[in-house]
C-alpha cells in the first residue's frame, strides 16, 4: 500500500539524520520523523493501539488529510454530499494512522537522508528524502508540500522518488465510487484500516488478554 510516508518499505525502521532544517517545509518533514523515531524504538512497548493513538498527532500535523483525500478522490468529490466528504476524510485519516501503526513496528538502526533545500514546484515543494537501509542501499520518498509562510503541510509522497501516492489511489478509489458510490468507499476505507489493526502481533495480543480472563 500507500500512503503516505514509508508505507512501502514494510517494517524497516529509519533513524533520522540531518542537518537542522532551515526551510519550514523541510523542517515540517524533518520533525514528523523526528516523532516517528520516538515511537519506533517504543514500538514493542506500545503495541499496535499505541503507535497508533502516539502517531496521531505527529501525522494530523504533518498531512493536509482533508485535501489529500479530495486529490485522491479527483473529480467525483465536488458531487458527493458534504456528510460523506466528512465521512471520507475520518476514513481516510483512520486508514493512514493505521497504516502507519501496523508498518512502524520496531527498530532496526535504518536512517532517514533529508535534504535541507527543497525544490520549488508551482503546485508547492518537494522535499527530497531518502531511506538508507541496513545495507547501506538507499531508497528515494519525495513529499509534496504546500502552504506559506511557517505553515506547510504534506499532499503528496513520491514512493521510490516519483510514483505519486495519491494517483495509485485515486485509479482504486474512482473504481469503488463507480461500482458503489461514496458509502463503498467510505466501507473500503474503513475495512482497511480495520485490517493494518489486526496484524499479526495485534491477534496474538488479544489472545493472550483474553486467554488472561
Amino acid at each position: 500500500m500507500l500512503a503516505y510516508a514509508v508505507w512501502v518499505f514494510g517494517s524497516a525502521m529509519p533513524a533520522y539524520a540531518g542537518d537542522d532544517a532551515g526551510d519550514p517545509a523541510v523542517a515540517r518533514v524533518r520533525a514528523f520523523y523526528d516523532s516517528l523515531l520516538i515511537v519506533m524504538k517504543q514500538a514493542k512497548e506500545l503495541g499496535i493501539r499505541g503507535r497508533y493513538d502516539k502517531l496521531a498527532p505527529a501525522i494530523r500535523g504533518t498531512f493536509d488529510l482533508a485535501a489529500m483525500t479530495r486529490i485522491a478522490v479527483g473529480p467525483d468529490w465536488n458531487a458527493i454530499p458534504s456528510e460523506q466528504q466528512t465521512a471520507l476524510i475520518d476514513s481516510f485519516t483512520r486508514m493512514t494512522n493505521a497504516t502507519y501503526a501496523n508498518r512502524f513496528d520496531g527498530y532496526s538502526g535504518e536512517r532517514f537522508e533529508v535534504e535541507p533545500v527543497p525544490e520549488a514546484r508551482s503546485t508547492g515543494r518537494i522535499v527530497r528524502t531518502k531511506l538508507i537501509q541496513s545495507t547501506g542501499e538507499p531508497i528515494a520518498l519525495n513529499y509534496l508540500l504546500r502552504g506559506s509562510g511557517d505553515n506547510w503541510k504534506v499532499v503528496d509522497v513520491y514512493l521510490s522518488g516519483t510514483i505519486s501516492e495519491l494517483a495509485t489511489r485515486r485509479s482504486e478509489f474512482g473504481a469503488i465510487l463507480k461500482s458503489g458510490g461514496p458509502n463503498a468507499l467510505i466501507e473500503s476505507l474503513r475495512q482497511q484500516a480495520e485490517k493494518l489493526m489486526r496484524s499479526p502481533a495485534a491477534v496474538s495480543a488479544d489472545k493472550a488478554t483474553v486467554a488472561a480472563r
